[in-house]
């Protein structure tokens, strides 16, 4: 009988973990390039609407079953709005107004909303201490970065970090959405699937708020809007269910606190950003919360402290 191991970052595993990092943190740059000239609700209209075809042909070639149940698309409908439509239009929004660092930074409380929407609705992923505590860590980690003028002064700098913020809260809630109405399908499918509801909830939004969409676009920002469609879309969502495969979901959570540095870095070096101590420090705050969510940390300090206490008693 063989004893059944955890999934465990190898080279390759880790490998793609890095790329998949730097292609979510390039979504954060591929925003700001594009915010030149295309308004905040069609970027995100231009992210999915042109990744369904990509995604589409990899499902095809895959030969992953297309479901036909209306429940099923009505499913993907929700996950799209969730996990697509609502945080993309956000968090673009909130650039209009702040770094691309910075938001990628208060994107990464993400894992601890998660945690405990998952322990809040979810009966199999019960609501431990270290996951409110994590929890508590990562708004520390925000309400550090807003700083003590936060909650009486209304700005629009502080109300695009709140969008960013009601931009995890989405993806808190699509994952366990997902757990719930999509555990059963092929993953793949349940991106393109996710992908295709989003489109068409956003086709008639931004008719109505932008107009038909423009696209008469300088090189730099067709560049951009197709590089956060095929990279940061399609071929993140297929490595990310290939690290999932591989690694596991422990492992893949660690791509919140990779995102950020690849997204800061192409800030400062192409964007002209620079982060203040007081980012930096609720980033290393959040990373604490992160930390705790997910457990390893700590239990690796307890099995070292176990074992030296063992030692110092033999």
């Amino acid at each position: 009988m063989t004893n059944a191991t955890s999934p465990t970052l190898d080279v390759k595993s880790t490998s793609l973990l890095l790329m998949l990092a730097a292609i979510w943190g390039g979504s954060f740059f591929f925003n700001e390039i594009a915010l030149r000239e295309v308004p905040p609700l069609t970027i995100t209209l231009h992210r999915v609407i042109w990744a369904v075809p990509i995604l589409a042909v990899i499902v095809y070639l895959k030969r992953v079953a297309v479901p036909r149940s209306k429940s099923v698309w009505g499913a993907y409908l929700v996950m799209g709005a969730l996990n697509n439509a609502v945080p993309f239009s956000l968090i673009v929004w909130g650039q209009t107004q702040i770094e691309s660092g910075l938001a990628s930074i208060l994107n990464g409380t993400t894992a601890m909303f998660a945690a405990v929407a998952a322990g809040l609705l979810l009966k199999d992923e019960p609501l431990t201490a270290k996951k409110i505590l994590g929890a508590v860590l990562g708004l520390a980690g925000v309400a550090f970065i807003m700083g003590p003028n936060a909650l009486t002064e209304f700005n629009l700098t502080n109300l695009a970090q709140l969008a960013i913020l009601g931009a995890t809260l989405s993806y808190a809630f699509a994952s366990v959405w997902g757990k719930a109405a999509l555990a059963g399908h092929p993953p793949l499918m349940n991106a393109l699937g996710m992908l295709i509801g989003s489109t068409v909830l956003m086709i008639p939004i931004v008719l109505v708020v932008d107009g038909p969409p423009n696209l008469a676009l300088s090189a730099s920002v067709w560049g951009a809007l197709l590089g956060l469609a095929t990279l940061s879309t399609a071929m993140a969502y297929v490595l990310y269910f290939a690290i999932l495969a591989r690694a596991g979901a422990a492992n893949l959570m660690l791509v919140t606190l990779l995102v950020p540095p690849f997204a800061i870095a192409l800030g400062v070096l192409f964007l002209g950003e620079r982060m203040g101590p007081e980012a930096w420090i609720g980033f290393a705050i959040i990373g604490l919360g992160f930390a705790v969510t997910d457990g390893r940390l700590l239990s690796f300090f307890i099995r070292k402290f176990s074992a030296d206490a063992g030692r110092g008693q033999s």
